[in-house]
């Protein structure tokens, strides 16, 4: 044990991936065709993307849900953890990404278990609780517009189960919240959204430093 986090420079995380990263081909051409995007820095990283694959299985989860897609790293990495008649519900509003996204989904043999909702999540968020479904999710993963944090967080809570698992990205936010002269409003939903967190009940609770941070959120 350690009684701090070791600081991890590139050569350190290099040598994680070596030994530890098991990316499925179909997995590590998403991955690198979207670094060649201009927009490339909203894609999880590679130990991440692994890492909620293995939260999914893990907890053995069935029914998931996703806010924010993107090109569908994510997606494509927590759908391979469900089993064959998993589901989940991804939520997003630009058909021009997911275009990517569903063609890495159909090469991976995992298109069935995705249901892509293109319109505003908070909308399709309503109307998964007006249908009835609130309670019916194991996992939810969040990684969208910052300002919508804390909405897109108490839709997924009701729409979880108890024992069930709420992951949301970008929660160190590149190390800025830490810059008292950093007042953008992203970086400031983001303090309101930790520290709200912080003192919710509701959840237990641990902030990991993988990727740009990531927070786990078991519901109780």
């Amino acid at each position: 044990m350690a009684r701090t986090t070791h600081t991890m420079d590139e050569s350190l995380r290099e040598y994680l991936l070596s030994v530890s990263l098991r990316e499925p081909d179909v997995v590590r051409r998403q991955r690198e065709d979207t670094e060649n995007l201009p927009s490339a820095s909203l894609q999880s990283s590679p130990e991440q993307g692994q890492f909620l694959r293995l939260l999914v299985e893990l907890m053995g989860a069935r029914k998931a849900l996703e806010v924010g897609v993107y090109c569908g790293f994510s997606a494509l990495s927590v759908a391979l953890g469900l089993p064959d008649d998993g589901m989940m519900i991804a939520c997003d509003v630009s058909e021009e990404w997911t275009n990517i996204a569903r063609k890495y989904w159909e090469e991976a043999g995992i298109a069935h278990k995705i249901d892509l909702r293109l319109a505003p999540a908070l909308e399709t968020l309503a109307k998964l609780l007006d249908d009835g479904q609130a309670g019916t999710f194991d996992f939810a993963y969040i990684d969208a517009d910052k300002a919508a944090y804390v909405d897109y967080f108490e839709y997924a809570l009701k729409l979880l189960r108890p024992g069930g698992l709420i992951t949301v990205d970008n929660t160190l936010w590149h190390g800025r919240l830490i810059d008292p002269e950093d007042q953008h409003p992203d970086t400031n939903a983001m303090r309101s959204f930790n520290e709200k967190l912080h003192r919710d009940e509701r959840v237990s609770l641990s902030m990991l430093p993988i990727g740009d941070g990531l927070t786990l959120a078991l519901k109780r």
